[in-house]
């Protein structure tokens, strides 16, 4: 641990991406910290085979988001990266940051945190895999939300093979779907990638796509430029800013109907936004049959909510994910049933727990791996004393507001709970970090976080 006789000691739960981008702002910040990460190296979901299960990276996977979006403020991509980069140059990017800083030094592989208790007096007793126990005085978790994959129930049962696309890496592995007739279920952005690489016609004999209900599917470039490099500004109100991404986005793509697939029932920002470059070609040219909800599984064969019923040979379950805290005991402290987290200010602090961070814990458009960069201004501050929070009732009043603006405009459902407006949040983000300077100010810059004697217990 880096070593502070001042600031309070930190535990961060993770090495993705939101937990070494958190690590290097602490150590800019000269706050001692260690961070816990379950499998042997970093990248959590972007490494791909990752040894931990965690990993959603396919074989083929180009993020959807663009490099013009995704770099880090401090650490450009390199110049000779194309437009969407793959899986594997992300990664790579990602351990080139953590070497430059010097990050790694403080990150202990292969050990988990099976248990993070809260004491009475504040802290946090943590509990690893190795058998230890250490203290610390404060907690980031940043674990990320893309590992505990979600497949609905439906009545009856399947006789072939199935996974979630959680376990997708390639048209062979982990189940051989050459020449089968496939079901790929969900309009997400796995569910555009996994139907398309599979549709292609030495592929799946047959590729069917599931979904209860139509959505926008949103094209890669605009005007040969990539559609997130150039975003309206973020001053603009929400309703302008939507009335005119949704007028773009119709004129790029005309009807979803045109393609053979369901029209939407909503407007293309109402949804979480789907993105592909290939799947509405795949589509137009009859690669692809659409097919409404499940309304049950019966042995080979699936029946539709039409009543129709195909046979079926590999059913992909592009279905989501659960938010989940495993290392945490208290209900407080981890999601509910419906997938809701806990009410956060700024999607980081839990009013009434002053030493408690989550670090990447939202679905931001266009872009989720610099978000806890964002974030970690904030927490870096406040854990150096140059930010302060609001009181308790104010930081609930903002938590409803943040939540109206930023979710508001989404049907309900699990895949909505943690929606975000990356570019409108930093800069409620960078307004909120200079009102929060002047109450640390006028309160002497106090520690909010007192800082305690690292203590180590053997198990």
């Amino acid at each position: 641990m880096a070593q502070s006789s001042s600031r309070p000691t930190v535990c961060i739960i993770g090495a993705g991406c939101s937990g070494f981008t958190t690590a290097k702002r602490l150590k800019d910040h000269g706050i001692p910290f260690d961070v816990y990460e379950a499998s042997d190296d970093i990248g959590g979901t972007w490494y791909y085979n990752n040894p931990n299960g965690m990993s959603a990276c396919y074989q083929s996977l180009h993020i959807d988001t663009s490099k013009w979006r995704l770099a880090f403020e401090d650490y450009p991509v390199p110049a000779d990266w194309p437009d969407y980069p793959h899986h594997s140059l992300l990664l790579q990017y990602f351990h080139d940051y953590v070497d430059h800083f010097g990050l790694r030094q403080h990150i202990r592989f292969n050990t988990r945190v099976e248990d993070a208790t809260r004491l009475p007096e504040g802290g946090w007793r943590i509990t690893l895999s190795t058998g230890e126990v250490k203290h610390y005085d404060a907690l980031c978790v940043a674990n990320g939300h893309h590992w505990a994959a979600r497949i609905p129930e439906y009545p009856g049962k399947f006789d072939g093979e199935q996974i979630h696309s959680h376990q997708y890496r390639t048209p062979f592995e982990p189940v051989d779907c050459i020449g089968q007739r496939v079901l790929v279920v969900g309009m997400g952005n796995s569910a555009m990638d996994v139907a398309s690489e599979l549709s292609q016609r030495p592929m799946a004999a047959k590729l069917f796509v599931s979904t209860r209900r139509g959505v926008w599917i949103f094209p890669k470039y605009y005007k040969g430029q990539p559609l997130d490099k150039n975003p309206a500004p973020a001053w603009l109100p929400k309703g302008l800013k939507q009335w005119l991404g949704a007028r773009m986005v119709k004129g790029l793509v005309g009807k979803m109907s045109d393609y053979g697939l369901p029209e939407p029932e909503i407007g293309p920002f109402e949804s979480h936004g789907t993105v592909s470059g290939e799947f509405l070609v795949r589509a137009g040219s009859g690669d692809i049959t659409m097919k409404g909800g499940i309304e049950r599984l019966d042995g080979k064969e699936v029946v539709f909510s039409d009543g129709s019923r195909e046979q079926i040979d590999v059913i992909i379950w592009a279905t989501g994910y659960d938010i989940r805290f495993p290392f945490f005991k208290d209900a407080a402290f981890t999601a509910d049933a419906d997938n809701r987290p806990p009410p956060l200010y700024k999607r980081i602090m839990k009013p009434g727990v002053p030493d408690l961070f989550y670090m990447g814990l939202a679905q931001p458009l266009p872009t989720l791996v610099n978000f806890a960069e964002q974030q970690s201004k904030l927490v870096a501050a406040y854990l150096s004393g140059q930010y302060l929070p609001p009181a308790p009732a104010e930081m609930e009043r903002v938590i409803k507001a943040d939540e109206d603006y930023y979710t508001g405009q989404y049907y309900a459902a699990r895949r909505h709970t943690i929606q975000l407006d990356f570019d409108h949040y930093v800069r409620a983000l960078k307004k909120e970090l200079a009102q929060g300077a002047r109450r640390a100010q006028a309160a002497g810059n106090a520690l909010p976080v007192p800082a305690r004697q690292q203590e180590e217990i053997a198990a």
